[in-house]
């Protein structure tokens, strides 16, 4: 009993100090995040996305060079002249991040983890659009959903967010988008703006066609789509360094590769080169807007530059 009692209390000590832990790492990514947010992302925010979320209002006789897309073709056909739609800027958006959280996040060979950095990131965005009173969930997804926070508003329950990117722990190592994306488009009825944070390695075998392009262009025709594509440096470029054992952290699988060879390094930069066109190929007949940040970059000026190119 006695040997029992110590043992408890070991672990409750163990269990506090890890909570110690894990709210100091929380309050060090929001006071960065927050202070990004305030001094640099709001009115970028703003303006990138305020007024992608619009309301239907009424319809009104069709004027010259009012937009063709907009006619009420049901009203139209009633009184048998063109009327259009008129859209109003709704009061407030929800936001949601996705954030993919399968084995190749825990990779980063410079300055962070791709994990960290898409922690920091869907924090700035979530700070960003609770000050202007938006609403913001978070979907956490490997090759299966892993966990939804729906939106809401509130520091608490950014705090809350923060909390689940730092500490969750998946079920799979896997990664699929699709998946994801299906879960996104069922789920939220409303049409909203999403933030997709991934490094998209999510092929069809032996190829750089992504597997997701299906469920991306559905996903995109019923809400707002950006993608931010987190990648690390060593994934662009290997180094000579000769032989080294490799590990697949989704599948698992082990290899030994031989640094050294130029046609191999050749080969795994073409490899990259190729799914960059690939994507990008791919988000730009989804109408999706994207933005590749690195870790070992300050991710302020690629959003900043996402931001004015929206706005």
């Amino acid at each position: 009993m006695v040997h029992y009692g110590t043992h408890q209390n070991q672990e409750v000590i163990v269990l506090k100090v890890e909570a110690s832990d894990l709210l100091k790492r929380v309050r060090k990514i929001e006071i960065k995040t927050r202070g990004l947010s305030r001094q640099i992302f709001a009115g970028q925010y703003h303006s990138a996305f305020k007024g992608r979320g619009m309301a239907f209002s009424e319809v009104r006789d069709y004027q010259y060079g009012d937009d063709i897309r907009n006619i009420d073709w049901n009203v139209t056909a009633r009184f048998n002249q063109p009327y259009v739609k008129i859209f109003e800027e709704e009061r407030e958006l929800t936001v949601m991040v996705l954030v993919d959280v399968s084995g190749s996040r825990m990779f980063g060979t410079t300055n962070l983890l791709k994990k960290n950095l898409a922690t920091e990131i869907a924090a700035v965005l979530a700070f960003s659009a609770i000050q202007n009173n938006d609403k913001i969930g978070v979907l956490l997804f490997s090759d299966r959903i892993e966990k939804f926070i729906p939106p809401k508003k509130g520091r608490t329950h950014i705090l809350h967010i923060i909390r689940e990117l730092i500490n969750f722990t998946p079920q799979s190592e896997g990664t699929n988008l699709a998946e994801a994306l299906r879960y996104l488009t069922n789920a939220l009825k409303k049409r909203c703006t999403t933030f997709i944070l991934s490094d998209f390695m999510d092929f069809n075998p032996d190829s750089v066609d992504p597997r997701f392009t299906s469920a991306l262009s559905i996903a995109a025709n019923k809400h707002d789509v950006v993608a931010i594509r987190i990648y690390d440096p060593r994934e662009v470029e290997l180094p000579s360094i000769g032989l080294m054992k490799m590990r697949d952290a989704e599948s698992g699988n082990h290899a030994w590769v031989d640094t050294s060879d130029p046609a191999l390094r050749s080969a795994y930069s073409q490899w990259w080169a190729d799914t960059e066109v690939s994507l990008k190929q791919t988000f730009t007949r989804c109408n999706v807007d994207w933005v590749p940040i690195a870790t070992d970059e300050d991710y302020v000026k690629p959003l900043i530059k996402l931001f004015k190119q929206r706005a």
